[in-house]
């Protein structure tokens, strides 16, 4: 089953499965798990304490046997950051970190998430990541870090170009990558900033 970080999937994923153990009309065919259509969801990852994912899916499906839930349908894909007060009690307020927008993801026990194609945007540093996988090597973001793919094609302000084997952290720094299979540079005459999350002309 889901970690405790899934609040509200976990929620939803248990009033589902009652229904998913009822007695139905023709047991052929029958799955283990259950599913939820038109689903506004919230991840509270135990590895990233300090963040917060938010969704909306058109399905949800959920194999408890294999610990993944699916989402398909995505939209409205966000990371956000909860403020803490002096006291290191959460505010209620919370902070854009990150949009994601993709066709689908996978979510295993550990609040890993998993899919084959994604656009990231890192609002800080206004850079927009289009990541690619394949079923062998999927785009993986990894809670508490960041993610990693095969392939990430990166455009912001200070940095362009094509990276293999990305692996980069949340606050945008390349921790390892195929230098071999990558061309990407940092721009010296950028004509551009980033301000307050916008693209400003220099």
């Amino acid at each position: 089953m889901l970690r405790a970080g899934l609040w509200t999937l976990t929620a939803l994923v248990l009033f589902a499965l009652i229904f998913a153990f009822l007695p139905s009309g023709s047991q052929a065919g029958a799955g283990t798990g259950a599913k939820l259509s038109g689903v506004a969801l919230s991840l509270y990852p135990a590895r990233d304490e300090g963040a917060v994912w938010r969704f909306r899916a058109a399905n949800v499906s959920s194999d408890p046997v294999a610990g993944e839930t699916r989402l398909s349908g995505l939209s409205d894909g966000q990371r956000l950051l909860r403020e803490k007060n002096a006291a290191g009690i959460y505010t209620g307020r919370e902070t854009l970190d990150a949009t994601l927008t993709a066709p689908d993801l996978t979510i295993d026990s550990q609040d890993n998430m998993t899919t084959q194609k994604a656009r990231i945007t890192l609002v800080a540093q206004c850079a927009d990541l289009d990541l690619t996988g394949n079923a062998a090597q999927p785009i993986k973001i990894e809670q508490g870090y960041g993610f990693t793919a095969p392939l990430a094609t990166i455009d912001s302000p200070n940095v362009t170009g094509r990276v293999a084997k990305i692996r980069m952290s949340f606050q945008f720094v390349i921790e390892d990558s195929d230098n071999d299979n990558s061309s990407y540079s940092a721009n010296l005459d950028a004509t551009e900033t980033c301000r307050d999350g916008k693209r400003i002309p220099l």
